[in-house]
């Protein structure tokens, strides 16, 4: 059998997920620029996209590993010693994280023949969770270089994921999309020079709709998963204080998650019910016919109590680009995009007064609407446009590939630490 051409070989959690449309439109952007990719989804997805076979890791392949670690170990000890004394000298921050990286050294074991028989030119992680792991455990047993992406959840949920200053101080080179997920990264000790912000992006800019002439009631949307960092419990409590300014208002919430009936009971008692929907988890091409009846998005984003947080949620930079006025709280990076005052308002979720003031502006003053309006789409046009924000990143892959060795030779162990 013929050796496979070079390509870039990505790894994914799961792909492709209705959820994380980002990544879909970064392959989207790499295969119109010409990229030869290999697809690999280590959880849920598989099958094809935009006809690129993605290949699903099989979990019954897991039981091979009875014969496998022991062959892979024969190899290369050392990698298998630097494992070993790393789970016994340091704790994971949750299970969840520890399975996550437990799936990814499986995935690597299992396929580390695979790939040396058909050697990536590049292995790129797109998550810090199990696909970095597997991406650096497939370097240190047959030395594929490999980059790796690291975005909120990564660094910040339980404190950060269990191995990833292991993982990403051997990387090529780290891709994070907001500059406060840079800073912390580099605050955590690694290299400033190979942390690259590179941002998210459409892969097609829609066109601006028109001002609503009348927005009473105001049409406010949120699109969210319903869990404890979208901070939907405020948002509620908004609405409330809408209400009872008097501002009229109709809100729907656009997703779903654990929080639901938690929330639903609330609008029930702070007596919103009447002006709000939750449409559950909608398409995206729902979203955007969603956004396309909305006056304003509003994104209530707290820390959650596991420190999990948003980077700058896609749905944002979404709104902006179609003239859809946002309001944000300051947590986290939202506030890359929404300037106050200069491309939308901000204000803190822990006073409503300040959210009903914003929003009776925005239902109200015209001229002010547009300016941020107009500034929101031009912010989008300069650092939301897939297409160059991938040329972006494939210039950090060419150049990575450019200083490879014709060979790829698999590194020696360093010691770890706890």
């Amino acid at each position: 059998m013929s050796a496979l051409p070079p390509v870039i070989t990505y790894l994914f959690t799961t792909f492709p997920k209705n959820t994380e449309t980002f990544l879909q439109r970064e392959i989207i952007a790499m295969k119109t620029h010409g990229v030869q990719l290999r697809l690999y989804s280590l959880w849920g997805g598989g099958g094809s996209f935009r006809g690129l076979p993605v290949a699903h890791f099989n979990k019954w392949r897991l039981l091979t590993l009875f014969w496998l670690i022991p062959y892979e170990s024969s190899r290369r000890p050392e990698v298998l010693w630097q494992l070993l004394r790393g789970l016994f000298t340091r704790r994971a921050p949750s299970w969840l994280n520890f399975w996550e990286n437990m799936l990814g050294a499986g995935f690597a074991c299992v396929f580390a023949r695979e790939f040396r028989r058909n050697p990536p030119i590049l292995v790129h992680a797109a998550w810090g969770g199990a696909p970095a792991t597997a991406a650096w455990i497939l370097w240190r047993i047959n030395g594929h270089p490999f980059s790796a992406a690291a975005h909120a959840y990564d660094i910040y949920e339980h404190g950060g994921d269990w191995w990833l200053n292991d993982k990403l101080e051997h990387a090529a080179f780290i891709h994070t999309s907001t500059e406060m997920g840079r800073r912390a990264l580099i605050e955590r000790g690694l290299a400033a020079e190979k942390v690259i912000c590179i941002r998210r992006g459409l892969d097609r800019l829609p066109a601006m709709k028109a001002l609503r002439a009348s927005r009473s009631p105001l049409h406010l949307v949120c699109v969210a998963r319903l869990v404890e960092k979208k901070g939907l419990d405020h948002q509620l409590r908004v609405y409330a204080a809408l209400r009872a300014a008097g501002v009229p208002f109709a809100a729907r919430i656009i997703g779903d998650g654990p929080l639901r009936a938690e929330l639903e009971k609330l609008a029930g008692h702070l007596g919103v019910a009447a002006h709000l929907t939750f449409t559950g988890h909608l398409p995206q091409h729902e979203v955007w016919s969603q956004l396309g009846w909305a006056d304003v998005l509003l994104h209530t984003g707290v820390i959650a109590p596991s420190g999990d947080r948003d980077g700058l949620p896609n749905v944002i930079p979404e709104a902006m680009s179609v003239g859809v006025l946002v309001v944000t709280s300051p947590t986290a990076a939202t506030t890359e995009a929404i300037m106050q005052g200069v491309t939308g308002l901000v204000a803190p979720v822990e006073a409503p007064a300040d959210w009903v003031a914003s929003l009776r502006r925005l239902s109200t003053d015209d001229a002010f609407a547009e300016k941020l309006r107009s500034a929101a789409r031009r912010w989008v046009e300069e650092h939301f446009d897939a297409h160059k924000n991938a040329r972006r990143l494939l210039s950090q892959f060419e150049h990575t590939i450019a200083r490879a060795p014709a060979e790829p030779t698999a590194p020696a162990a360093p010691v770890a630490t706890p």
